[in-house]
């Protein structure tokens, strides 16, 4: 279900976009107004991430905050990448740099 869920582009941005906001989160409308899109339509791919396992949201007051789930973002990685380069990990030592947010995946040498 996730791959079907980031067959739109704009639920890919939306995942993108609350992966950068970190624990912050944002509202539907600050991610609508973010990427140009209208509310009714926001909530409906808001609707299909959150199906999907890949956001998450919480109650804040009178709105409705939203969240990159991490596991669940984590855990279609990890299926892309479990049988990655062929059984040759090295490989994948650009793909990994380039998914992650972590500068010490930048620094130092990866052990996959």
């Amino acid at each position: 279900m996730a791959f079907a869920a980031l067959s739109q582009r704009t639920r890919l941005d939306v995942v993108r976009l609350l992966i950068k906001a970190g624990p912050d989160g944002m509202s539907a409308g600050q991610i609508g107004e973010a990427l140009g899109v209208r509310q009714n339509t926001m909530s409906a791919n808001l609707a299909v991430l959150l199906n999907a396992g890949l956001v998450k949201n919480e109650r804040d007051g009178r709105s409705i905050r939203y969240f990159a789930d991490l596991s669940g973002v984590s855990g279609l990685l990890s299926f892309l990448m479990s049988d990655c380069c062929g059984g040759k990990p090295e490989l994948c030592r650009q793909v990994i740099s380039q998914i992650t947010c972590h500068p010490e995946y930048h620094r130092r040498e990866l052990h996959v």
